[in-house]
């Protein structure tokens, strides 16, 4: 095939956005239509952080347009030496903003000037209104381009940005903004910047909230924790290492479990960083050095033995932080983690010399830990070398293809449905787990419980790749593990504690894409000779609308289809629904999980009626 000059095609800043969109937001699923908001949100944040806004309005409306108003600066709207208004060059072009010399922000989560264009250039339509001079400015941009002139449409003694988009259909998979993302998010940005106002208005669901925190990232691991039995009152570090400020909340709980926040410029980094890596050093560092200063015979332990029953949010702001990717998923200065670890190995060391009772449960606590650590890699080593001889549980039918890619792993509840599966399924690719009964509650149980239980034996051993921090993606022996259970009350008991579980100890299945919940019919319609199947109450309302009176089966459970249906409407590629498991924000996950499996049952009941009106199947 002939390459010549001619085949050398240059695009211009915007069509690049369009044609290559995940380059700029991380893809064109959920995740970077949320993208696209928090691009717009921060940039009302980054006028927070600069002294000049405590008031941002954020508002999901009918039309599935998203607005973000702010009481800021204002985009300035002079001509600018290009030739056009100032807010038409930052609107249109990337690589153009005011974040690149300190003159404007000292700290920002926007760095590459490319937020607000990416938004624009993805956005079937985007209206921005500027107050600013007294006058209100207007100009109107359909994927990208300016559709109006930068107009003068009213007077005002204020000043503040509105931006007004609705996301390109022809770009993402999904247009429709999500309430519980969105308010997560505005949630953690008012912990994240106290003394900030946040309004989220939600016009197609009559809905309003108000974020708002006084003490901040304090208020934050209070929530965080909020269920759990904390070991202490929680540690607060807030100092500024030349241009670096550090802040940072922690708290040992009685929990297995870790949940540990890096942020940047508000930004957060979900793959953590420097600033991650800096704080785990300082504390183990800390921790230690107490240990062998007052505690005999004391055995050191590790940044493993640290992380057990850890809360902690690690919050820096950086005038020139270095992100790896656009999406700033990880912090990347070195100077970050010197400042940071000298930071918190002081002052968590005097913290602990003013609270010796505090300090002797954190180190009863991590010594705890070092112990259970030592015998649970025992009782792994044990759990490896028993499947390493081929020891498979017993009730697995597996398939016949080698190709991990291809194969499917479906954990069924009870032997009748396991039976019908392992019938209805194509024996090449399809395997199937029976599990008996529900399995462990592993939030309330300890690992040593949990490595001891049958069920979660038998689903490790399947899947072959181990569990906990020896969970090893690479080893997964199926590319499909779809948890398939009754379309009832204890189905999705038994299918939320396999999820509880999946994201303790195998987190990577879910986060790699590996993880599905299968979707059954609700129910069987008959008319004449012909049958539909029908996923939910809605649908089996539109159907009976359009064929009129017909023969309704409800389904209750799996062992209800012979194993005909079973494949036709729940196991065959062609026809079933899938549902992916995915961590749209981990520490959302860590609140729900805590609350709905957690000990508290106050805050489980609360939870509960919150949410009642949002049920839409309730068996009883």
């Amino acid at each position: 095939m002939e390459y010549s000059a001619e085949h050398i095609e240059v695009l211009s800043d915007l069509e690049a956005v369009r044609k290559r969109p995940g380059m700029y937001i991380g893809g064109i699923g959920i995740r970077g239509l949320h993208h696209l908001l928090w691009e717009v949100v921060d940039n009302a944040i980054d006028e927070a952080l600069a002294g000049y806004c405590d008031r941002i309005k954020v508002v999901l409306h009918e039309d599935g347009s998203a607005s973000v108003e702010d009481n800021g600066r204002g985009i300035p709207t002079e001509r600018h030496r290009l030739g056009k208004s100032a807010l038409e060059i930052v609107m249109t072009k990337l690589h153009a903003g005011g974040k690149f010399s300190k003159k404007a922000y000292k700290v920002s989560g926007g760095l590459h000037g490319v937020g607000i264009s990416v938004v624009n250039a993805l956005s079937e339509w985007l209206e921005v209104y500027v107050k600013r001079n007294g006058k209100v400015y207007y100009q109107r941009y359909e994927r990208g381009k300016p559709v109006t002139e930068l107009k003068v449409v009213g007077e005002t003694n204020e000043t503040g940005t509105l931006v007004r988009f609705k996301p390109d259909e022809e770009i993402f998979e999904t247009t429709e903004f999500r309430y519980d993302i969105v308010a997560h998010r505005l949630k953690e940005l008012a912990f994240l910047t106290k003394g900030v106002r946040i309004e989220l208005i939600d016009e197609r669901k009559n809905k309003r909230e108000v974020f708002y925190s006084e003490n901040g990232i304090l208020d934050y691991i209070k929530l965080l924790n909020k269920g759990k039995t904390k070991l202490h009152e929680p540690i607060y570090i807030h100092e500024k290492v030349n241009d670096v400020e550090i802040e940072i909340a922690l708290q040992f709980t009685d929990t297995d479990h870790e949940v540990v926040l890096g942020y940047a410029n508000n930004i957060h980094n979900d793959e953590g960083g420097t600033h991650v890596v800096g704080f785990r050093a300082g504390l183990t560092r800390a921790i230690n050095e107490y240990g062998r200063k007052h505690i005999k015979k004391y055995t050191p332990i590790t940044g493993l033995d640290v992380r057990e029953g850890l809360t902690a949010i690690i919050s820096v702001k950086v005038p020139e932080p270095q992100f790896e990717g656009q999406t700033k998923t990880k912090l990347s200065n070195s100077e970050v983690k010197t400042a940071v670890e000298s930071v918190v190995y002081r002052r968590v060391l005097e913290w602990m010399e003013e609270n010796p009772d505090s300090a002797s449960k954190i180190i009863e606590k991590c010594q705890t830990t070092r112990r259970a650590r030592e015998a649970a890699k025992r009782a792994r080593e044990l759990v490896k070398k028993k499947s390493e001889v081929a020891t498979l549980p017993g009730k697995l039918a597996d398939c016949s293809s080698r190709n991990p890619a291809e194969r499917e792993l479906f954990i069924v509840e009870g032997e009748s449905a396991g039976g019908s599966a392992k019938q209805a399924r194509d024996r090449r690719f399809q395997a199937i787990l029976p599990i008996r009964g529900k399995i462990i509650n592993v939030e309330k149980a300890g690992l040593m419980k949990v490595l001891k239980n049958e069920e979660v034996k038998a689903i490790i051993s399947a899947i072959g790749a181990g569990m906990g921090k020896d969970f090893d993606i690479n080893r997964i022996r199926y590319g499909k593990v779809i948890i398939m259970t009754d379309a009832d009350v204890d189905g999705a008991h038994i299918r939320t504690l396999l999820l509880t579980f999946f994201y303790r100890y195998m987190k990577p299945l879910i986060e790699y894409g590996h993880l599905y919940i299968a979707q059954p019919p609700l129910y069987r319609v008959k008319k004449g000779k012909k049958t539909y199947y029908v996923y939910s109450d809605s649908e089996l309302e539109d159907l009976l609308k359009r064929i009129g009176d017909a023969e309704v089966q409800r389904y209750k459970g799996l062992g209800e289809m012979n194993p005909e249906q079973l494949w036709e409407t729940t196991m065959n590629p062609q026809n079933r629904i899938l549902i992916k498991v995915t961590i749209e924000d981990a520490s959302m996950a860590e609140e729900l999980i805590t609350v709905l499996m957690g000990e508290d049952v106050e805050d489980r009941r609360k939870f509960i009626i919150e949410h009642s009106k949002e049920v839409r199947n309730l068996d009883v």
